[in-house]
Parts: C-alpha cells; structure tokens; sequence
C-alpha cells in the first residue's frame, strides 16, 4: 500500500464576478494550473497518473468533462486521463481525497487533483435549468431545501450572532488578507494569469481581486440584508462570487522520494459527512469532530485552520461548538490569512486553493499539523488534516 504525500499545490489569483478573468474560459484557467504545477515540481508529464477535478456547475463552458478538456488544453500529453467530479463547494477537496485514496490502494503512482470555476462565465445553477423549483417535488415533499443564504440567517438567529458581529469577524477577513499579501504570504502559491482591466486592457493579475483593504464598519453596517429584510446575511459578510482554479499533486511518498521530490505534507485524516439539508452548512462542525478522532488529535494540536467561509454564521457557529469560551487564542490560528469573505469562493477550485493556502501557512510557521474544513449544500462536509513534518 502507497503513502500518500502532497507535492505541491498552485492556484490561480481569484478573481472577482466580472473582473479581471471575466475573459478567460474555464478549460483556459485549468489549463494554466495544470501547467504551472508541472512546471514547478519538474515532473515529467508523462508520469501523471490520472488528474481528478472539481468543478460544481457542469453546464456550459464547464460541461463535457472540463476536467479532461483542461487536460488536452494543457501541455500534458494526451496520453493522461480525466474525470469531473461535483460535491459541490467541497469539490476539489474530494478531488484531493480520491487522489490519496488512489495512491494508498496501489493504483497510482502520481494524482494531480484540482477545481475550476467561472462564476462570472457559467453562473451557479445553470446546470438546474431554472432553480430548485426544477427538483424533484417528491424530494421537495420530504426536505424542505432551501437557498444556503437562508440557511445562514436560521443558523446565525440558533446560534444568537447579531449582524455587528458577522460583519466584524468579515471585515478582520479583509485586514488578514491585506497583511498577507503585503508580507508576500501567498507569492509560492500563486501562478498569475493574463486578465483585463475594466477598459479592457491586458494586464497580469497577481493578486486576489476581491480583498478590500479600506473595508470599514460604516462601509459593511451600509449594506443591505439579501435574504431577509430583517436579517443579517449580507453580501459583505459572505463569500464573494469568484472565477479562479488550482491544482494539487499528490503522490506515492517512496516513490516520489526515489526520483528526488521532498514532500510538503502527508494526510492525517480524510473525511466527508452527512448532515441536515436545511441548515446544510453546520457539517463543518461534525466534520471537523470526526477528522480530529482519526486523525487521534485534539484542537488545540492543530497549528492552522483553513474552513470555508462561505458565510460568517458558519465560521461563527463552528467556533462556538469546537472552541471553548475564552480561549481566543486558538481562534488565532483560524484562516490567519483570510478566508473567501476577503478573497473569494470560486466554488469547484476552493478546496484545492484553502489545501494551497494550509500547507504554504504551516511551512511559513515551521509548524506541523492543519485542518481544512468546508460545509456544502444540501447537508454535507469536507474535512482533511494535513501533517507538514
């Protein structure tokens, strides 16, 4: 049985809904990924194994298995095979997951595992056609399904978090984000991509389009509620709507070692769950409790936390259930570079860029164990502990 290690992992800069890459087609921006992760490890193509990707709405521009389209657009040979995968937002998390599953059983020897997205190109449920209402009503009849924006204002009124405080947790996204990329936090992890400026000029975007470092509290507390008149949920303290991609290589360790590749991190734990469809967001938290126990590790031995921030309630309600009162520090350790409030969620490719994110943090703090944590619709959840030693 193999060991499965991680290599390395890349991403694309995420760019804002009509931004930069609003120009750029999907199999485009996987293609550059793909590119680039060859490029930086030096692996010779040919030696790919399989690439899995995440990608959520397979419509469009992002149908007919874009993972394998991506492959054929890349410079890897033809000869490397593809297959698509959606567990919604946690993706490209499972890409990861069935990577390392592939290397432990001996089927493979090198897995790159990604996700591509272009909201801005193929918007969130084209692949529905016109929206839940083209569910099956026998479905409809046993769950009540609902947008996840109302799942996050019942989860913020179970949990008593007021609108002050998801904005304030949402803005110190912004002001984590900024300090990360005026230190540089996120230069090896970045493969910049040629987008266009509002009049339409070429430029190379090196950066996450959607962190604002001037974000106030009269700026935030200014904007309007989305999901209810009297709610809290706003687009200021919820994931932005993102175009972006990443890709991970995952390997076989005594193999990848025997042809001179030194490992960032192996896997602890791998795990997904099942949870209420309703609220659908609050599997970060038995997630979270599951990959801890097999991981046989506590809390308060995870060095860094990347989880979704797919909304501020969530994060908010995971930390209330797993972080005891008063112990700010470990919340610290909570996406202390930001999370997709600040830079962006572009759906399929946000586990493959929180997984980037959790290995380049653990190396800049010489630390040792991470855990990646991410809810998605309809009642489900990704977790992953990574160990970087």
């Amino acid at each position: 049985m193999g060991e499965p290690v991680i290599l390395d992992a890349v991403r694309t800069p995420i760019g804002r809904r009509g931004g930069a890459l609003r120009d750029v087609r999907p199999t485009r921006l996987y293609a550059h990924v793909l590119n680039a992760l060859i490029e930086r490890t030096g692996l010779e193509p040919s030696r790919v194994d399989d690439v899995i990707t995440g990608c959520v709405t397979q419509a469009g521009e992002q149908g007919a298995n874009i993972g394998r389209l991506g492959v054929l657009l890349s410079d890897l040979p033809m000869t490397v095979p593809a297959t698509t995968l959606s567990r919604m937002c946690g993706s490209s998390q499972q890409a990861v997951h069935f990577a390392a599953q592939a290397v432990a059983a001996g089927d493979a020897q090198y897995v790159v595992a990604g996700g591509v997205e272009s909201m801005t190109r193929v918007p969130m449920f084209s692949d529905l056609g016109g929206g839940f209402e083209r569910l099956d009503p026998d479905l409809l009849s046993k769950y009540e399904l609902i947008h996840q924006g109302e799942s996050a204002e019942r989860i913020a009124l179970q949990y008593g978090l007021d609108r002050r405080t998801l904005d304030d947790f949402s803005r110190e996204s912004h002001r984590r984000a900024t300090a990360a990329y005026q230190e540089g936090r996120f230069l090896g992890q970045l493969a910049p991509v040629q987008g266009a400026d509002p009049e339409g000029h070429p430029f190379l975007l090196a950066h996450d389009e959607g962190v604002r470092p001037d974000t106030s509290p009269e700026a935030m507390a200014a904007l309007r509620t989305v999901f209810r008149a009297q709610g809290v949920v706003t687009a200021g303290n919820s994931s932005q709507i993102s175009d972006g991609a990443a890709a991970v290589l995952v390997a076989d360790r005594e193999i990848a070692q025997a042809d001179g590749f030194r490992p960032r991190a192996r896997f602890r734990a791998r795990v997904v769950v099942g949870d209420d469809p309703t609220l659908q967001l609050l599997g970060v938290i038995p997630a979270t409790q599951r990959a801890l126990a097999r991981a046989g590790l506590s809390f308060a031995d995870i060095d860094v936390v990347e989880i979704n921030e797919a909304f501020a309630s969530v994060v908010l309600a995971w930390r209330k259930e797993l972080i005891p009162a008063g112990s700010a520090s470990l919340f610290e350790r909570v996406n202390p570079n930001g999370g997709a409030i600040a830079h962006g969620h572009p759906l399929g490719a946000t586990g493959a860029v929180l997984l980037a994110k959790l290995v380049g943090e653990l190396e800049r703090q010489d630390a040792q164990f991470g855990l990646q944590v991410m809810c998605i619709g309809h009642g489900m959840a990704t977790a992953t502990v990574v160990d970087g030693t």
